[in-house]
């Protein structure tokens, strides 16, 4: 549900476990191997690389594990696995959709733990198409506030073609064409401006409102298909109210 901003939010306030902290390692890693094999292994001349090991740094990726991954997917270092990307679109409880991005080197065991995870919480998978076109590919962004204000974020990004900045509590996140996302980057570098993650993901052009129930059942789903080490990402059109994230963050 990476994509969804109140999800973000939501999300940033839950206590690390570790268990989920490995699996999010384990992913990062997987990111860097295949942005090494398909574009190069020079970060420089990589920016998909050196978004992917950028992001890894910032969630505490100890620096071996990313400089072996970049060596594997770069062919300079033997093993590694053929991955391909695969999405499945479906849709949750409250007819929310979602379109799920695998990275995988098994199509078949993919597939049947997307089928598992969405029968057993209350998820339909859905044709190819039925549901990917309430979204759209974009270049996003996300950066702690700190002292930073929304007015001067936008002027470091707005000329670099960013097209929005979203308030997400205690990060922003600026949104561009995915074509610009090298641009927004460097833009805020230039502006001395630090950032978490600059990576290509789906925003959704409509959304659909869901009570504190609803939500808990969302989550439920979406976690079950992020337990899948297939699964990279998940997408959704959810919108939680202040309301609803009030009444969830008491439960937290």
């Amino acid at each position: 549900m990476s994509g969804h901003s109140k999800w973000a939010t939501t999300k940033h306030k839950k206590a690390v476990i570790d268990a989920r902290r490995g699996k999010a390692f384990a992913k990062l890693v997987k990111n860097i191997e295949v942005a090494a094999r398909t574009g190069g292994g020079d970060p420089d001349g990589n920016p998909t690389l050196y978004d992917a090991i950028q992001k890894a740094k910032k969630t505490s990726v100890p620096n071996d594990n990313i400089e072996r991954a970049r060596k594997r997917g770069a062919g300079e270092e033997s093993g590694g696995a053929d991955y391909q990307t695969i999405m499945y679109e479906g849709y949750g409880p409250n007819g929310v959709a979602l379109l799920v991005e695998c990275l995988t080197d098994n199509r078949n065991r993919a597939a049947g733990e997307v089928r598992t995870a969405m029968s057993r919480n209350g998820g339909t998978l859905a044709d190819p198409g039925s549901v990917a076109y309430l979204f759209s590919r974009k270049g996003v962004v996300q950066l702690d506030k700190g002292e930073l204000n929304e007015d001067d974020l936008l002027m470091a990004v707005l000329d670099a073609g960013a097209e929005e900045v979203n308030d997400l509590g205690e990060k922003f996140e600026v949104v561009s064409e995915p074509t610009d996302l090298v641009a927004v980057r460097t833009a805020l570098q230039d502006a001395g401006i630090d950032y978490d993650s600059a990576e290509a993901s789906f925003q959704p052009s409509m959304s659909v409102a869901v009570d504190a129930d609803g939500a808990r059942k969302i989550f439920k789903l979406v976690d079950a298909l992020e337990d899948s080490d297939d699964v990279q990402n998940v997408f959704s059109n959810v919108e939680l109210t202040d309301e609803v994230m009030a009444e969830l963050d008491q439960e937290d």
